[in-house]
């Protein structure tokens, strides 16, 4: 499952509170890290996302973290709040070419005797989606077969990649959402050690 540590845009003590978080994990569970986001200061993250077999949902929310800040002594404030999601995972549809079926029909434009004579128009229908494309440009039913196929790979990639934009993006959005208070789980100290309830 993949899993990201956020500070959700609060200050360097919460980057800082994403690094000790991603410690603790990796102290106590199997994790690897997919990518990440630098925060302000050398080894802290904006934000971190991670994979692991390991069943981590019992994080899933907000983490409390309490510590008087090393870069604001002087602050007040000692309560800062990480955000501990799963993200979602696009779905890449794998092309098949076994997944399609023809049809063919007499094309109109250029072919010279073939017009109106030869069906050399071709109409790809992928099955699993539906999708179709049509190709009357070449002379010949084969190639306008092949170029067929070329318009579904593209159009399969690019629904593709609007997917994973669309995940990128869902998990962006995490960075805003962020819920301070009511925290899954609280840590204190620059040990980040769990407080037990």
């Amino acid at each position: 499952m993949v899993y990201q540590i956020s500070s959700g845009q609060g200050p360097a003590e919460c980057e800082l509170g994403v690094a000790k978080f991603l410690e603790y994990l990796q102290k106590n569970y199997k994790i690897a890290v997919l990518d990440f986001s630098e925060g302000c200061y050398v080894g802290t993250y904006r934000s971190v996302r991670i994979s692991s077999p390991d069943d981590l949902t019992s994080f899933v929310g907000s983490l409390q973290w309490v510590w008087q800040s090393a870069y604001r002594p002087e602050h007040r404030r000692k309560n800062w709040f990480l955000d501990f999601s799963v993200c979602p995972i696009a779905s890449a549809e794998k092309f098949d070419e076994r997944q399609i079926t023809f049809e063919t029909f007499r094309s109109g434009g250029n072919g010279g005797q073939n017009v109106n004579k030869v069906e050399t128009g071709v109409r790809a229908i992928y099955a699993p989606n539906g999708l179709s494309a049509v190709c009357t440009e070449e002379r010949s039913q084969y190639r306008n077969k092949q170029r067929a196929i070329e318009k579904l790979k593209a159009a399969i990639s690019l629904a593709n990649a609007e997917r994973e934009a669309k995940a990128a993006n869902d998990v962006w959005k995490r960075h805003t959402q962020i819920v301070r208070g009511g925290a899954a789980h609280k840590f204190c100290g620059l040990e980040f050690t769990e407080v037990v309830s």
